[in-house]
């Protein structure tokens, strides 16, 4: 099967697989060129209500294919940094599932989501020092925003990969599971995901990325949406809430 990128939707959750085995999961520039439509599909579907990023088998990404920068490696960055900044506007929630190595390109993806589920084996690495890239500006922030300044300069002018809990000390990582556990792990948390409300998903998580026009807009939704009055019911009445508010395709 040739690199590229398989999907899926099941209960809410589309599902993204990045495949390129051959090469540890490596992103071409077939697949960072990929994503941003894909992610405009599902954000569009309404079945979509999370989205979980992974890579198949044992590997999540090992990073950008090296093979790609014997051209201009400004256009690969380019390429890459428009994949990086489409998954993290996806207006629904987004989880990396991360096995093996997540490096370089990789490790850019992974920072882009909402979320990160670990296993406990897994290896994260940022590694433009390794080849005298400059790292892109809004990379660079979307880095600083989730583990600060002091982390942040340790990846970028090392380029060492640092372990599991390495990362959730740093903030990198949200959660490590045991081996064998993180897709168990995963499965139960999109579950709880897709049972809330997406109002209040959507309008968190423009706040939570620091978007600041938008407070009227929110309200208003709100008001009009019926989705806190139906909360308030349902947790009165000791059942499951129906929200019924959906993102805009």
């Amino acid at each position: 099967m040739e690199p590229q990128l398989l999907h899926s939707v099941a209960d809410g959750v589309a599902t993204v697989v990045i495949h390129h085995p051959a090469k540890r999961n490596a992103m071409t520039a077939g697949m960072w060129e990929a994503l941003p439509p894909l992610l405009d599909v599902l954000a569009a579907d309404p079945a979509v209500r999370a989205l979980v990023l992974t890579g198949e088998g044992e590997t999540f990404c090992a990073g950008a294919d090296i093979s790609a920068l014997r051209g201009s490696s400004a256009q690969a960055q380019g390429l890459a940094v428009r994949a990086e900044d489409a998954l993290a506007a996806f207006p629904k929630p987004t989880l990396a599932a991360v096995r093996g190595y997540c490096v370089g390109g990789g490790c850019q993806l992974a920072a882009a989501c909402d979320l990160r589920f670990v296993d406990e084996g897994a290896l994260f690495g940022i590694t433009p020092a390794k080849l005298g890239i400059v790292y892109a500006a809004s990379s660079t922030r979307r880095l600083v925003s989730l583990v600060g300044p002091s982390a942040a300069k340790y990846l970028l002018f090392s380029g060492e990969l640092i372990d599991a809990e390495h990362a959730l000390r740093t903030g990198l990582v949200n959660e490590v599971l045991p081996d064998g556990e993180l897709g168990k792990r995963v499965a139960e948390f999109t579950r709880v995901l897709t049972a809330r409300s997406q109002l209040t998903q959507a309008a968190a998580k423009e706040f939570a990325n620091g978007r600041t026009d938008r407070d009227a807009y929110w309200a208003e939704q709100a008001r009009a949406s019926g989705d806190t009055a139906e909360g308030v019911a349902a947790f009165l009445e000791r059942r499951q809430p129906d929200f019924t508010w959906t993102t805009p395709g």
